[in-house]
């Protein structure tokens, strides 16, 4: 299609949604991803470098994919991988974790060019993989109530600032967004952030040590795989699909496969198709079918911004008190705890799910395997004694 075409398809309601989602990606993800980091005991230099490669590498996959096939196919980064990454803080190194990210990338690749990605699910039912990575991120919550309990004045505050967002309801004011901005007007006037400047440079692109080890890789990259192909990309493509969209499935899933490995070697996690930024993408909010891909353009071209402000972002973890830093984790992943619990526990193999949810709520490590494997396991074995049925019955499914 002629250039002139293509521009003619552009719309107010893409553009709109476009913003939209770049707004949700800013305020719903940098948060979560400066926490994570503070938990990991990263560099200005590796945050910087992390950050930067992720949304680059999403924002110039997500334009070349939605140009070329002319839909909306964002590519961003697994945020439960990413919270994931941070309950691991501590028994693992983060050369360890590069290591292990790198061969999720691969494992990614591998099953895109094979084009079986969509079968990994197929053994393992959902409600047991939720129930996982709910108990996984438990903590999280539970830390921001303990931060607010201590620290009122700055946690509380910015988690009312959330609940107030909650309660207006609006699409254009993302209640995560009014967090981050009342809790940083209350951190100005308390005066409590520390004195530390800020880079404002171009982003630092660091290559990470790297180290493998067989417990980082049965702890890391299995899960990784799951989370990024199973609740991204299935979920993502599915509502593409449920849209009219044809979407080349195997081609989306090799370009995730391609950025999972870029990421990894930066210093970065998995990509994935970015199924929150699908539902405002491709939605019909978005104006006429055949121009929303427009609104991926203008949510990446708006990422690469953010992806050249990485330094000065990734300055935040000097500069801002943990009790903000603990706030903001905590309210950005409520989402995804209430869907990960909602996904647990609303339809079938909940006894198989809880059994998961506990055993990756409790910290420990066996063999050298952290409690998150162990938690798939039990939740198996725990479906196949009290479920078998329902979890048979998946099994067949074509």
């Amino acid at each position: 299609m002629a250039k002139r075409e293509v521009v003619r398809e552009i719309s107010a309601p893409a553009v709109w949604a476009g913003v939209t989602a770049f707004v949700w990606y800013a305020f719903g993800a940098v948060p979560l991803h400066i926490a994570v980091s503070e938990q990991l005991h990263l560099s200005v230099a590796q945050t910087s470098s992390w950050i930067f490669v992720v949304w680059a590498s999403g924002a110039v996959s997500s334009i070349a994919l939605s140009v070329y096939y002319r839909q909306p196919i964002p590519i961003t980064w697994t945020i439960p991988g990413l919270i994931y990454l941070g309950t691991l803080a501590g028994r693992f190194t983060f050369a360890e974790l590069v290591g292990a990210n790198l061969v999720a990338g691969l494992l990614l690749l591998g099953l895109g060019l094979l084009g079986v990605g969509a079968r990994i699910m197929k053994w393992l039912p959902l409600p047991i993989i939720m129930g996982m990575f709910g108990g996984s991120i438990l903590a999280y919550v539970t830390r921001m109530v303990a931060a607010t309990v201590q620290d009122f004045a700055i946690a509380g505050v910015t988690v009312g600032g959330y609940l107030l967002g909650r309660l207006l309801n609006n699409p254009r004011v993302p209640p995560v967004g009014l967090a981050v901005t009342s809790g940083a007007i209350t951190v100005a006037l308390a005066g409590t952030s520390a004195g530390a400047p800020t880079a404002w440079t171009l982003p630092t692109l660091v290559l990470p040590e790297m180290s493998f080890s067989v417990s980082a890789i049965i702890a890391v990259s299995l899960p990784m795989v799951v989370l990024a192909m199973g609740l991204g990309n299935v979920q993502g493509l599915g509502f593409l699909l449920a849209q009219g969209y044809r979407v080349p499935v195997n081609t989306v899933s090799t370009v995730v496969g391609i950025n999972s490995v870029v990421n990894a070697l930066l210093g970065g996690h998995p990509a994935t198709v970015a199924r929150t930024g699908v539902a405002i993408l491709a939605a019909p909010d978005a104006g006429p079918p055949s121009g929303r891909f427009w609104a991926v353009v203008v949510s990446a071209a708006l990422t690469v911004v953010l992806a050249l402000t990485a330094t000065p972002v990734a300055s935040l973890l000097a500069v801002l008190p943990k009790a903000y830093i603990f706030a903001l984790a905590g309210v950005a992943i409520v989402s995804s705890l209430q869907d990960a619990l909602a996904k647990s526990f609303g339809g079938e193999m909940q006894f198989g799910a809880l059994v998961a949810f506990a055993v990756a709520a409790t910290p420990f490590a066996a063999f050298g395997v952290t409690s998150a494997f162990w938690a798939i396991v039990a939740g198996l074995g725990a479906s196949l004694l009290v479920e078998r049925r329902q979890l048979t019955a998946f099994w067949k499914k074509p």
